[in-house]
């Protein structure tokens, strides 16, 4: 061998070294067996550096480079680099506030693909995976992606539009961006509340939360009809009640507001002040999503107790053989 060839081959060497340490440094010290290889260390290298506890082996050719406990990052990268290509999914597309307490890593590899599973990891197979990946490092599912993903598999309506409201707090979710993630989504459970819920971030209107109420609420609990949108007159102009019980002195307002970090604090204050109206006998009450959808049957008690103190005659009955009205 020349000495230019030898140069060159040194060189070589030297660029798959430095290459090899950027990637550890990038990904949390976590490297695969391919990486390693390629970084010009062979299988020997490698078993003589798990022998030195230079390196530990995580998962099968997945390595990390310390023998201690490992972080929630290096914990994500092993997941990630293990099922390649993978992307972070579901509960664990960030880091999670305080103690990691060893919660175990979701991942989303593509439909077409199998990977055995290991400790501490859970796969998910997802269609188009491509389509809806994020960069990120690690990287991860897209957060409209990951939301709808999410809502498909809540167990309840609540859980569902929690959800899309978790993702929809996010400054750079929008209405468009959501759609983008639903058009994605061929599968989807529950997909006519949820586009109604896109709709309604779209337009600032609250038509899902209207509609739980109309059939939720009102219909199935056996409150009388209200009148809907009627008028009024305010300070700022013209205004529209959402609904509107003529004659005793009530009025429903229906706040299906997306977005808010703290939408179910709201939730339990809107329940304490309906309470207070049942007691109290006021005119006016603030709905939102939990009282609708979480609890229909408490929230038909409740404002069926506001109308009998306004003079209704009625009873609020049960909706069926699994009614929670009187809990």
């Amino acid at each position: 061998m020349s000495d230019s060839e030898d140069l060159r081959e040194r060189h070589a060497r030297e660029d798959a070294a430095r290459m090899l340490d950027a990637q550890r440094r990038m990904q949390d010290g976590v490297t695969t067996y391919a990486q390693l290889t390629a970084g010009g260390l062979s299988r020997i290298d490698i078993e003589r550096a798990v022998r030195h506890n230079e390196l530990r082996r995580v998962h099968p050719r997945v390595y990390v480079d310390h023998t201690g406990p490992l972080t929630w990052e290096q914990r994500a990268w092993a997941a990630v680099l293990y099922a390649a290509p993978a992307l972070l999914c579901r509960e664990s597309l960030e880091a999670p506030r305080g103690r990691d307490a060893g919660r175990p890593i979701h991942v989303a590899i593509d439909h077409s693909r199998k990977v055995m599973t290991q400790p501490g990891i859970v796969i998910h197979r997802m269609r188009d995976l491509k389509l809806k990946a994020y960069g990120g490092t690690p990287p991860r599912l897209k957060v409209e992606d990951n939301a709808l993903a999410m809502a498909h598999e809540a167990g309840s309506e609540i859980e569902a539009i929690a959800r899309v409201a978790e993702a929809a707090s996010r400054s750079f979710v929008t209405a468009a961006t959501l759609q983008k993630a639903l058009n994605r989504a061929h599968s989807l459970r529950r997909r006519k509340l949820i586009q109604g819920l896109v709709d309604d971030l779209a337009t600032g209107t609250h038509s899902v939360l209207e509609h739980g109420y109309l059939t939720k609420i009102e219909r199935a609990h056996g409150l009388p009809a209200g009148r809907r949108q009627s008028p009024r007159i305010g300070a700022s102009g013209n205004q529209f009640r959402d609904v509107e019980y003529e004659g005793y002195a009530l009025v429903v307002e229906l706040d299906g507001a997306l977005g808010h970090d703290s939408w179910r604090d709201q939730a339990r204050d809107a329940d304490r002040t309906l309470d207070d109206l049942a007691e109290l006998g006021a005119v006016t009450a603030r709905l939102r999503f939990h009282q609708v959808f979480d609890t229909p049957c408490q929230t038909a008690a409740r404002v069926g107790r506001i109308l009998t103190r306004a003079g209704w005659n009625g009873k609020v009955r049960r909706c069926g053989e699994n009614c929670r009205l009187h809990e």
